[in-house]
């Protein structure tokens, strides 16, 4: 579990993982950060009443790295990745351990469950439930069981993950993904449970909903530099979203401007279409049983689907033309550098 800044979540994050129930030896690596909220004195305070607890120093902060600390750490032949902003499911271990071995995978993965506290949380839940918000991966809501591209956090067997080097230090978003490929390259399975369920809870205001999405698309925009077509063709959706806004302003100028006029203003006045078309569905998702219950349920529905799309676009085409070089998530504390997801 790599920590960064998570005094208000870690608590409840380790008791859901120290109570599965497994058919052997536990235990539970944190790679603390330099957090600057109590988090490292509390993960200190919880590590000397549970000798499961052990406890690595990641001054980096980086989630690769931390992940890597952490597993070199560990000694057991099994390594779930866990995060300080999630919470295990009963039973998750256990039906992970007998997935792995009925499929014969080398990483499982199942359900992330979105959850919020407040009404803005709570909105960027749904939209993380839905297939709107986040482009429909089997692990934001999918009930088929089966291979999957990747795997929200994992349960993965230590000795593929030996095998293939583990996680991949120089990519600072999106190392899961990465990862996975490369399992899937040495010829090695990466399945689907929706069995397993894990509870996220998302980002707490705007402006770091939006600095989390602009940093992820910027390294999503990196793994495509890196790995070109072998990206799902739904990370394209936002970028596109962007260009077309982008192209709709110009175009608005130019015909404002009478520098379009006649027929050629007319044709271009068709890349109005997709956009009316966005800001319907957005509309229509809402005023529907996924926007919420009530009017301000619905209003921040409205605010954070635009938020995340347009912030994940941006990022996104940054990241393809230029890379993703240092840029890191900084949502965790005010301006400061905390790239954990």
């Amino acid at each position: 579990m790599p920590v960064l800044n998570e005094v208000a979540y870690l608590e409840r994050a380790i008791a859901t993982v120290l109570a599965q129930d497994v058919p052997g030896p536990t235990e539970l690596v944190l790679a603390l950060g330099p957090s600057t909220d109590g988090t490292t004195e509390l993960a200190r305070r919880l590590a000397a009443n549970d000798p499961r607890i052990v406890l690595v120093d990641n001054p980096g902060a980086d989630i690769p790295l931390g992940l890597n600390l952490a597993i070199s750490a560990s000694r057991l032949p099994t390594v779930l990745r866990v995060d300080a902003h999630s919470e295990l499911s009963p039973g998750y271990a256990r039906r992970a351990l007998s997935t792995l071995a009925r499929t014969r995978a080398a990483n499982v993965g199942g359900v992330m469950r979105a959850d919020g506290r407040s009404p803005f949380q709570r909105a960027v839940a749904r939209a993380y439930n839905s297939p709107i918000g986040l482009g429909g991966g089997a692990y934001h809501g999918g009930t088929q069981e089966g291979p999957a591209e990747s795997a929200y956090l994992g349960v993965m067997r230590r000795d593929v993950l030996e095998e293939v080097g583990l996680f991949d230090e120089s990519i600072r978003r999106g190392e899961d993904w990465e990862l996975n490929l490369r399992i899937r390259r040495a010829g090695y399975r990466v399945w689907f449970d929706p069995e397993l369920a894990v509870t996220y809870w998302p980002r707490e205001s705007w402006t770091r909903l939006a600095r989390q999405f602009r940093a992820t698309g910027a390294w999503r925009g990196e793994l495509v530099r890196r790995y070109g077509r072998r990206n799902s063709v739904r990370f394209f959706a936002p970028p596109a979203l962007v260009v077309v806004i982008a192209a709709a302003v110009l175009i608005a100028v130019l015909q404002a401007t009478h520098v379009l006029h006649g027929w050629g203003a007319a044709v271009a006045s068709l890349v109005y279409v997709p956009l009316a078309l966005y800001v319907v569905l957005v509309l229509v998702v809402a005023a529907g049983r996924g926007g919420g219950r009530g009017w301000r349920d619905k209003l921040w529905t409205m605010a954070v689907l635009p938020t995340m799309h347009l912030s994940w676009g941006a990022g996104f085409l940054r990241g393809v033309l230029t890379g993703a070089h240092d840029t890191v998530d900084t949502s965790r504390l005010g301006d400061r550098n905390t790239p954990l997801p």
